[in-house]
């Protein structure tokens, strides 16, 4: 007989043979691991982006480049803010008996800064491109890179999961805090 959490009535589930803690545990180690990938490539992106201002052309630049470097340094920094979130919402939460809404709300802050590395990455591209090319072809291939990322990233995700028949990849119906709308309870 199954119990209500889709298991075997033991408080286990999934295919798995794991209790709710010890697939909180088992997500929070596999989002780590992402977050150390996704870190890197900001840390480096984002020291880039703090350097270019004292850089001889620097003060060469049109106003709407210098605009654009502004929004672009404000995103890289938001973005290092939401990736780097999930570390403070462990060390604040450990011990609290909040594994798996801590493990909810990080896979969000993580979601939330791809989606910021992503305009982070398209605005400095625009910035150096703009800086680079003759003419108006920098936005063009932004837009083609951006479109790029959004497939690789977000698009193919989703399509693999609604090809298995699997919950949304986004927001998985077991990352909700136990007693909030649509969990299965």
């Amino acid at each position: 007989m199954t119990g209500q959490d889709g298991g075997s009535g033991d408080g286990r589930s999934h295919g798995r043979d794991e209790t709710a803690d010890e697939r909180a545990d088992r997500r929070w180690t596999e989002l780590l691991q992402e977050l150390r990938v996704a870190q890197t490539g900001v840390q480096i992106l984002f020291g880039f982006l703090l350097t270019v201002v004292f850089q001889s052309r620097f003060p060469g630049l049109s106003s709407a480049d210098r605009t654009l470097y502004t929004v672009t340094v404000m995103l890289g920094a938001a973005t290092t803010g939401a990736l780097i979130a999930p570390v403070s919402l462990h060390r604040l939460l450990t011990g609290r008996r909040m594994k798996p809404e801590t493990v909810a709300w990080a896979s969000r802050a993580t979601l939330l800064g791809l989606v910021l590395l992503l305009c982070t990455m398209a605005s400095a591209l625009l910035l150096v491109l703009r800086v680079a090319l003759p003419d108006g072809t920098a936005l063009w291939l932004v837009v083609a890179m951006a479109t790029w990322f959004v497939l690789w990233w977000f698009a193919l995700p989703v399509w693999a999961a609604r090809d298995a028949g699997k919950p949304d990849v986004a927001v998985d119906v077991d990352d909700r805090a136990p007693g909030s709308p649509g969990r299965p309870e």
